[in-house]
């Protein structure tokens, strides 16, 4: 009966799809009488049986080697089509993972779309971000996980685009979708140059064939770059970064998901194309320059942002690009501990501050101010993942940051000096957004501002008790470091980095005797951080423009010389028509003249080639 749920993996990605299928029924063209409720119900039981297929699965293969299954798909002739899966303690995990959050983001969207008649749409959208993201870390080739990440593109757009009736919906869906557009297109160079080269997709294939691949250096480096430009876009690095920023006009418990999970499995296809990548130490250099510039510069912009949503939103590209920053250097391990002691807390801070906003009304952190004494529970859920995320020992995003810099402190030092003040800034982020949320006293939007309902209440607590046993399973699967081997000095650094961060901003943003909002001595420094270090204006002058001026030449050749020569031909044609059919009268004086000057023509032709 256990093989049975090994054997039946592949059935995990299958029961959200079929939510998503029996959700259609509850369109408003459809089934009007019930209301569109039932599709949101259905889906979480759902993705129960998804979550407990996998909870199943994983006591079986634990302490097991991985396991690979291979999924019939097309055949015909030569062309034989299969889906390789991995089945691995490390897969089914991630499973559990998406699966668990997605389950406590749809308990969570029954408070928080209560009133909102699109329930069939949305919870079908979200039962398709599930399944893709089940079957992309369960799938184990290159070419499948791609076309999954095609299709977690589009539901993106459709899940941000889902209050289309808004001109800003449907701007921040369009922005989001053409934006990772561009890191995909060049994801599909590299999927489709990698065939020829290593003569397969399989990424355990893949990884034995670098180990003594000799191809070369540039080709080497082209392709790497092509195959890092696709995670690059999905996981909001500088400069794809902006898409994240545009997806939050979405609904809040569809960006539960996408900050915590979606974002995460463009980080997770590198770890598996890091083995290509490594052909090319240029690559590698570069993935840790991105990710560097992504996590120092997204972390000031976030401490200058107003705005809760777009705050929380460069934290997480600040998290992705410490991610970067271990799979360019080598450490996939560290990576994927990473992925899973960032996504519980990051979706717990997003669940907290959706609730917040849910009865304010306002995004603006200015406006906030007292809700400890209103909202303790959302307050003290906020600490905990705020603690579980930055570099608090004991708790998990302690261990694994620790981990990356103890690395990194060995090899490349200036890197984890970097990693210290990227901590910090993260901490000091995240204070201050505790301190204008719950410190000081109750402004006019928060005089008034109860808990609230039990279905945005619970998930958020379960998330919380999770996120502080994060240890516990670390422990368990044996992530931590036995106490002699932890490199006190870097722990000490680490730690020194929270406590600055902390200090420095509770100093500002939980004194009330501190004027607010607070101003740097420059406002054009203020301004830069701000506006995003101007990168929309940036791709104005460059991306905008480049494309702009090509659409205009290329308009200009299509209006003048292709449609001009064919309107030629046209006239051209026409003319002889009419002057055709003065000859063509029936007459035979006619028929002669044309004969006669044809005649001469033709002599005429040939004696000037005579001579």
């Amino acid at each position: 009966m256990a093989d049975f749920f090994l054997k039946t993996i592949w059935w995990i990605p299958c029961y959200p799809l079929i939510g998503a299928l029996l959700s259609t029924l509850w369109f408003p063209s459809i089934i009007r009488r019930t209301g569109p409720r039932p599709a949101g119900y259905v889906n979480i039981i759902t993705s129960l049986f998804a979550f407990v297929h996998g909870l199943v699965a994983l006591t079986e293969i634990w302490g097991h080697p991985p396991q690979r299954l291979i999924i019939p798909w097309f055949s015909i002739v030569d062309l034989n089509l299969s889906i390789p899966l991995e089945v691995s303690v490390v897969t089914i995990g991630a499973t559990l993972v998406i699966t668990g959050l997605n389950l406590l983001a749809q308990i969570y969207a029954i408070g928080y779309m209560e009133m909102d008649w699109g329930w069939a749409r949305f919870y079908s959208l979200l039962a398709l971000f599930e399944a893709g993201l089940c079957g992309l870390v369960l799938c184990n080739s290159l070419f499948y996980s791609y076309i999954i990440l095609e299709i977690l593109t589009l539901g993106t757009y459709l899940l941000v685009g889902l209050w289309f009736n808004q001109p800003l919906v449907v701007t921040g869906a369009r922005d989001a979708f053409l934006t990772k557009r561009v890191g995909d297109l060049f994801l599909l160079m590299g999927v489709v140059a990698l065939f020829p080269l290593a003569g397969t997709w399989d990424f355990t294939e893949l990884a034995q064939w670098s180990q003594t691949a000799q191809i070369d250096p540039n080709v080497a480096t082209l392709l790497g770059l092509a195959l890092l430009a696709g995670p690059l876009g999905k996981c909001a690095q500088f400069p794809l970064h902006l898409w994240l920023d545009e997806a939050m006009e979405g609904p809040l418990p569809s960006t539960i998901l996408r900050n915590s999970v979606v974002v995460a499995v463009g980080a997770w296809v590198l770890v598996k194309m890091q083995p290509v990548i490594a052909l090319s130490p240029f690559v590698m250099s570069t993935a840790v320059f991105i990710g560097l510039a992504t996590a120092v510069g997204a972390s000031c912009i976030a401490i200058a942002q107003i705005d809760i949503k777009r705050s929380l939103s460069y934290s997480v590209s600040t998290y992705m690009g410490i991610t970067f920053i271990a799979v360019g250097t080598g450490q996939t391990q560290t990576a994927l501990s990473l992925l899973l002691t960032y996504a519980f807390p990051m979706a717990l801070l997003v669940m907290t501050t959706g609730g917040i906003i849910s009865n304010n009304i306002t995004q603006d952190l200015t406006q906030y101010g007292g809700l400890w004494s209103r909202r303790p529970i959302s307050g003290l859920c906020f600490l905990a993942g705020m603690a579980a995320l930055i570099a608090v020992p004991p708790f998990g995003g302690f261990w694994t940051i620790l981990e990356l810099a103890e690395t990194l402190w060995e090899n490349e030092p200036a890197i984890a000096f970097c990693l210290f003040l990227v901590n910090g800034l993260t901490a000091f982020s995240l204070t201050r957004e505790f301190g204008l949320l719950f410190a000081g006293k109750p402004k006019q939007m928060t005089t008034r501002s109860p808990e609230v309902l039990w279905a945005m209440v619970l998930p958020m607590t379960i998330l919380a008790g999770f996120c502080l046993h994060i240890p516990l399973l670390l422990k368990q699967w044996n992530l931590l470091p036995l106490g002699e081997d932890i490199n006190l000095t870097v722990a000490g650094l680490l730690t020194a980095s929270t406590l600055v961060g902390c200090g420095f901003s509770g100093l500002i943003y939980l004194n009330s005797n501190w004027p607010k909002p607070v101003k740097l001595p420059s406002q054009t420094l203020q301004d830069f951080f701000a506006y995003d270090f101007y990168t929309a204006k940036l791709y104005r002058v460059t991306i905008i423009f480049i494309v702009g001026l090509i659409s205009n030449i290329m308009y200009w050749i299509d209006r003048y010389i292709v449609d001009g020569f064919v309107n030629l031909v046209g006239l051209a044609t026409v003319f002889s028509g009419q002057s055709l059919k003065y000859n063509v009268s029936g007459q035979t004086q006619f028929y002669a003249l044309t004969i006669i000057v044809g005649v001469t023509l033709l002599l005429g032709f040939f004696s000037l080639n005579m001579f």
